[in-house]
């Protein structure tokens, strides 16, 4: 082969491994409908402690199909503390899902469902790193309970983790003007090719709706807290309770984990763990209380955010059969917990 034709033969080995995984020219119309059977609408049950007690509550999200085992990807505080949890493929009957993993610290889980239709596609998560600010986007979901809503825009900027909210402080998020309302919570934001890179979180917003404020955690923050690493979910509510809070509630250490609630036939509620029961003002805050606080958990003491990073990395080591131990702080006594890990 002469020198031109080798070089022509490199760039067309080039152009081939560098193109879109689109059709040129695709209109959005296009890219939504090609990658729509990979979303679903999540439909949750609940309960939380409130100021006039326990109530049930509804919860209404969206969420994304990541794998052909039927893995979904969604926002934490839709499912995270839910008892009975359906996911709607277009077109489909509600089958049930389950939590198998999740981070309330960058509010997000992942779901097992029961069945896949045969018809979903799967939206892998990409290398969200490339992505840059003004590049154009779209958000489909269920806003308002209206499933398979389209809205578009562009990457307005990127936030490191711990730099947007205190509440979400593991999150790495785009910020997107994309219109986010109630409803498109845990949906999958897409590059303009149609690739996944990032699941919806929450909005800023004074009027309650859209403000164009919108942040979706990363596609790379998913699969570095919850694919690469042994996440699991235990069905329990937490709170690191520690210093003048922690004195308040009498823990008999520098800190605690504060149960606030524990879902039903979880490996929690198997454990015994035990929630709150009442709206409690504590150092000024209104929080859950009465529930146990946890102590030690595989005999590691749990007083601050660097000992729950040491504990969640041990939990990921935990096989089947190993017993899981915990101590707990209940009402003024020391109790120990023991359970067999049956996995998530």
């Amino acid at each position: 082969m002469s020198s031109d034709g080798r070089r022509a033969a490199t760039l067309a080995l080039a152009l081939l491994f560098a193109a879109p995984s689109v059709v040129e020219g695709e209109s959005l119309s296009d890219a939504y409908q090609r990658v729509s059977t990979s979303v679903v609408v999540i439909r949750a049950r609940g309960q939380e402690v409130t100021a006039d007690g326990t109530v049930r509550f509804t919860e209404t999200g969206s969420g994304v199909l990541i794998s052909p085992d039927g893995k979904v990807a969604t926002a934490a505080h839709v499912v995270h503390t839910m008892e009975n949890i359906t996911v709607e493929f277009l077109g489909e009957e509600p089958v049930t899902a389950r939590v198998i993993a999740s981070e309330q610290l960058a509010d997000i889980s992942i779901l097992q469902v029961s069945v896949v239709p045969r018809d979903a596609t799967v939206s892998k998560l990409v290398d969200s790193d490339p992505v840059r600010v003004g590049d154009p986007v779209f958000i489909v979901g269920a806003p308002y309970g209206l499933s398979y809503s389209l809205s578009e825009g562009i990457i307005s900027a990127r936030w490191a983790a711990d730099t947007v909210t205190k509440d979400f402080p593991l999150a790495e998020f785009f910020q997107t003007d994309a219109v986010i309302n109630t409803g498109n919570s845990g949906g999958p934001m897409f590059s303009r090719a149609g690739e996944l890179i990032g699941i919806v979180s929450h909005n800023i917003t004074k009027s309650g709706g859209s403000e164009g404020l919108g942040f979706v955690v990363t596609a790379n923050t998913v699969r570095k807290l919850l694919v690469e690493r042994r996440r699991g979910w235990f069905g329990v509510d937490v709170m690191l309770v520690s210093g003048a809070m922690a004195q308040a509630l009498n823990v008999p250490q520098a800190g605690g984990l504060l149960v606030k609630q524990v879902v039903k036939d979880s490996i929690g509620g198997r454990l015994g763990l035990k929630g709150g029961d009442r709206i409690g003002i504590v150092e000024g805050q209104h929080i859950v209380v009465g529930g146990d606080i946890l102590l030690k958990v595989q005999g590691i003491t749990i007083t601050s955010d660097a000992d729950r990073a040491k504990l969640l990395k041990a939990l990921e080591t935990l096989q089947v059969g190993q017993d899981l131990r915990v101590t707990v702080f209940r009402g003024d006594k020391i109790v120990e917990l023991t359970t067999k890990f049956t996995g998530f």
